[in-house]
Formats: C-alpha cells, sequence, structure tokens
C-alpha cells in the first residue's frame, strides 16, 4: 500500500517565521489518522441509505447492492478452496509455532480476498473499526483531547493539549510520555491501539500513567472523557492584508470551520489576498471539500465522478456568493484525494493559482458496504475528474509556481517557511525573503 508519510512533515505557519511542525499524530478518541483517512469518501446520493437527497453516503446498506446471488461458475469460493483451507488450518493446528487466533485468521482471509482484487484500497473491517472510522469522518468523537506521536516502542508521546480539554483539566502536559491507560501498557502497541484504548463513552473515567521529563516523574492523571471537535481549520490575518487558512483535513465540520475562519479574516483586516495550505492535507470526505468550494465560487460544476459502469455524475456548488479576492493554494506530494478536488476545481475556474509542488495523484473513490454481520468492507468504486475533465489518478497537479520546500531554511535559526514566503510576496505583501 502506498504511503503518504515517507517525505518530510511540513510546516503550517501561525505566524510569519514560527516553526509549527505537521505532527504525524492524532487526536486521542476515535479519531484515529490511519492511512484509510486520505481516501476520498463517495457522496453519491444515489448510494445514501435513507434515500434523502445531500446527505453523505459513507457506509452502502441500501437495498441495490447485496450481492448474494454469484453464481457457482464464478464462486471463489468452491469445493477445492474450502478443502485447502481446511487443510491449511490443519497444518497451522498441528505445527505453527504461533498462537492461533480463530478471528484473526477468519478476517485476514477476508482481507486477503479483498487484496486480490489488485485494489490498494479495499479493506475488511470489524464492528469496533467500522465503528471508529465512521465517527472519524464526523470530526467529533469522546476522548481526551491530546494530540500525540509515536517516538518510541514503549510510550506516546503529546504534542500538544486541547484548550479546555479534559486533558488539559486533569493536568496533562506537552512532551509527557503516555505510559499506560487503565493499568493497560502502550508498549509496542500502534497509535491507533492506543487510541482505541484512551477512547471510550462520554463521562467516563480514564485514568493514565504519565512519565514527565521536564520533573523527572511519573504521575497517574485521571481524566473524564467528553466530545472533542478538531480543529482542523487554523487560521491568521497578517498586518500587510494576507489572511491564511490552514485545512488540515476535510471532515463533516471542515466546511462550517473553513466559514467561520474566513469571516474572522475578513473582521481582522484580510483585503489583499487569501493563501489555503493544503500541505500534507492527505483528504478525507468529498461532500467536506464541496461545502468549502461552496464558499470559495459562484453556482458551477466542481466535480464528476464516473463508476464501473462508465455512468458519470455532475456536483454543483449553488450559492452565489464567492470570495473575492487572489487566492493562492499551497500544495505538495503530500496533496491528496479531496484535497486535489478542491484544488483542481478552485484552478480551473480560475479562482486560484497553485504554489509548491506537484500533489499525490489519488483520483478514485472509495465506497464502504456493509455486510450481513454489521462489518463492512471498503472498494475502489469511481473515478473522479475535475471540471475540465482532467483525470487526476497516477498523475497529480503540477503548481502554477513550483517552488521546492527549503528545509534547511525552516528548521534554521529564522525558521522561515519559504513557500509560505513566496505566497505572500506573490499577493503583494511583506516577505521575508527576496
Amino acid at each position: 500500500m502506498d504511503s503518504l508519510n515517507n517525505e518530510i512533515q511540513q510546516p503550517a505557519p501561525g505566524n510569519k517565521g514560527d516553526k509549527k511542525l505537521f505532527i504525524a499524530g492524532i487526536l486521542v478518541g476515535a479519531m484515529v489518522m490511519s492511512f484509510v483517512t486520505i481516501v476520498a469518501v463517495l457522496i453519491a446520493t444515489r448510494r445514501n441509505a435513507t434515500g434523502n437527497s445531500g446527505s453523505s453516503a459513507l457506509l452502502n446498506t441500501s437495498s441495490n447492492t447485496p450481492p448474494n446471488t454469484v453464481s457457482e461458475s464464478d464462486s471463489v469460493i468452491d469445493d477445492v478452496t474450502i478443502q485447502k483451507i481446511k487443510q491449511i488450518q490443519g497444518y497451522i493446528d498441528k505445527y505453527s509455532i504461533y498462537d492461533k487466533d480463530k478471528e484473526k485468521l477468519q478476517n485476514s482471509m477476508l482481507d486477503g480476498l479483498l487484496e486480490g482484487t489488485g485494489d490498494k484500497y479495499s479493506e475488511y473491517y470489524s464492528q469496533e473499526e467500522i465503528e471508529a472510522q465512521l465517527t472519524s469522518y464526523s470530526g467529533k468523537f469522546y476522548g481526551i483531547g491530546v494530540v500525540m506521536s509515536k517516538e518510541n516502542e514503549a510510550y506516546a508521546v503529546v504534542n500538544e493539549v486541547l484548550a479546555d480539554s479534559p486533558a488539559e483539566k486533569a493536568g496533562f502536559h506537552v512532551e509527557d510520555y503516555l505510559l499506560s491507560a487503565d493499568g493497560e501498557s502502550f508498549e509496542g502497541l500502534s497509535l491507533d491501539e492506543i487510541a482505541n484504548i484512551i477512547r471510550g463513552e462520554k463521562g467516563t473515567q480514564v485514568t493514565i500513567n504519565v512519565y514527565r521529563p521536564s520533573e523527572d516523574k511519573y504521575l497517574d492523571l485521571t481524566a473524564v472523557r467528553d466530545e472533542i471537535a478538531e480543529v482542523i481549520v487554523d487560521s491568521n490575518v497578517y498586518d500587510d492584508g494576507i489572511g491564511y487558512i490552514h485545512i488540515s483535513r476535510w471532515y463533516d465540520t471542515t466546511g462550517e470551520q473553513f466559514k467561520e475562519a474566513y469571516e474572522k479574516l475578513l473582521e481582522g483586516g484580510m483585503d489583499k489576498g487569501l493563501i489555503i495550505d493544503l500541505r500534507s492535507n492527505g483528504g478525507g470526505l468529498v461532500s467536506a471539500a464541496i461545502d468549502v468550494l461552496e464558499v470559495c465560487l459562484p453556482a458551477t460544476d466542481v466535480l464528476y465522478i464516473e463508476d464501473a459502469n462508465g455512468d458519470r455524475e455532475r456536483y454543483d456548488t449553488y450559492k452565489s456568493d464567492q470570495i473575492d479576492l487572489p487566492i493562492v493554494i499551497l500544495t505538495n506530494s503530500q496533496t491528496a484525494s479531496a484535497s486535489e478536488i478542491f484544488t483542481g476545481a478552485m484552478r480551473d475556474k480560475g479562482k486560484a493559482v497553485t504554489l509548491g509542488t506537484k500533489t499525490y495523484g489519488k483520483g478514485v473513490v472509495q465506497s464502504f458496504f456493509s455486510l450481513s454481520d454489521d462489518t463492512a468492507i471498503k472498494l475502489t468504486t469511481d473515478q473522479y475528474f475535475t471540471p475540465n475533465g482532467t483525470a487526476l489518478d497516477g498523475v497529480g497537479i503540477e503548481p502554477d509556481i513550483e517552488v521546492a520546500f527549503d528545509a534547511e531554511l525552516y528548521y534554521g535559526e529564522e525558521g522561515i517557511d519559504n513557500q509560505f514566503e513566496e505566497a505572500v510576496k506573490y499577493l503583494g505583501g511583506d516577505s521575508l525573503i527576496d
């Protein structure tokens, strides 16, 4: 499976010259930043389980799909295959030195069936996994409100404590090492697994054993889980009248947060131009990207989605209002999926120029399908095209203004983000570079 995490994590500047790193972390709770979150989830109303026009159809439970009538000749589960499975299990039971977990073996067989399609984005989800995944797209969850990263096999590190969160109230600090929760050790666990342990029902308590390097002491901190709304849109306005909005992911709350951020920038004196930073934004909900396009563009076509049968659907914005300022969109090789939908529409409509490096090139869409036992699968079902008919999968979007990220300059003493400063210069602002 391709990864978008191989490149240097690049900055999302809050103030000129500030050093702010994109943290390879997660908000503890149901918000698990696994690779699947780069998926542009299909918004097609034809797959809407409720039949309500316009809502996001993440999980397909509609009556038009359960294809339980695969012909015997086409079925991959024939007598020979069943016999082989039984033989393999017999060898495993008798000779394997590893512990045997029936559920894991069953899930692995289902994963293998999907892997055989050659669809690198397809996955099988247990009940717990699909619930967590769909919760993540809401942008809200029940947790404690910290951003963490994994720098060591034995613990997770707190990179940020959200303001007025349960974690802040419980006394968590940035750079705390999280060692265990309610007696369950984090050693050897992934960030996803740690998040699953820490998250829980609203109002319940979780006690986390913490090592605080700054004080060289161990602490047991107890937080009461509560709803956390992830801040996925960050903004600032500068003295030269240039506004900046950084979008980290495309979730249900992105459109609302973008609109609020834009209005605050106008109130703060933004009158020269706007920088929209999509660097290292790996995607999310297509519907969220269209929500933001509604703010930026007048009524127009913004996206075409084509299914396996070649049937194409068009998606439009409908409002007459639009942003009436020059816009620069910052991109890099980790700008993917829904971010490319947004960028492609803005550029095709002549509403923005792009600056940075070429985007990732993920131009396919995934849909979730529920199974009979409330588990689910995800399959690539559609590909998308920009308004001008451009297919992006495996291609990406070349920037109008190519500017490579200067890591040495950014991580140096002055901490200058050269791509951001080039955007400021393009918009006629006071840049820190010549």
